[in-house]
């Protein structure tokens, strides 16, 4: 049986790829924050394994890794994040690191914890969920200034990661889900978690190799840098 982990699995597109793989016939590892808060979570059929995942807690990434020592596990999806703030041009620095710590730091430190699980999997893949508005080249009206950084530097992350595992076979990219219907997207976004995931799904299906170190929209085509 195939098998994935997803964090922030608890709603918007996290929840809809456990939902859909688990549909699909994957064991799914879904993490979240507060397990026994997570109900939409708690009703999802198939093989789903819920565990308590604070992407900022050093000590649950390293805890989740023990507990999954001997898993091998085929596609992992950090898609875990926050916004920071949404106040114009806000560079609180509190909040900027906060951010960062989400958004940068906690997938980088999931996927080295949980690189040897994915080296026993078949498909071994690392997939890090960004943002159009990460794109540095196609930012041209400026504002949200924490979380754009914060999703450009997980995409050099990922380039670096994608380096570093090459000779370990595992596939890294960032992927942009486009505009979506969640806490973060609002809900005058024209995607609903649904469409948007069953995309991403697509294409990472076709992920190979030469993709490593990719940034991609939610149909697998090239994003500017």
């Amino acid at each position: 049986m195939p098998s994935v982990l997803v964090t922030g699995a608890n709603r918007g597109i996290g929840l809809a790829f456990v939902r859909q793989y688990a549909a699909s016939g994957f064991r799914v590892f879904a993490t979240c924050r507060n397990p026994d808060g997570a109900d939409r979570l708690k009703t999802v059929g198939g093989d789903v394994r819920i565990h308590a995942l604070n992407v900022r807690d050093e000590a649950q990434i390293a805890d989740l890794a023990k507990t999954l020592a001997e898993e091998p596990l085929d596609i992992l999806i950090n898609n875990a994040g926050t916004v920071g703030s949404r106040k114009e041009n806000d560079s609180d620095p509190t909040v900027w690191l906060r951010t960062f710590r989400t958004n940068a730091i906690a997938p980088v430190r999931i996927a080295q914890s949980l690189a040897p699980n994915l080296e026993r999997g078949r498909e071994k893949k690392i997939v890090s969920i960004s943002s159009g508005r990460a794109s540095i080249g196609a930012n041209t009206d400026g504002g949200l200034m924490i979380y754009r950084t914060s999703k450009a530097a997980l995409n050099m992350a990922v380039r670096c990661l994608a380096a570093e595992m090459k000779e370990r076979g595992l596939i890294v990219v960032a992927l942009a889900p486009g505009w979506v219907k969640t806490r973060i997207g609002g809900t005058k976004a024209p995607l609903t978690p649904e469409q948007s995931v069953e995309a991403m799904r697509a294409a990472i299906s076709k992920l190979e190799p030469g993709h490593s170190g990719g940034f991609f929209d939610r149909t697998g085509e090239p994003l500017q840098w």
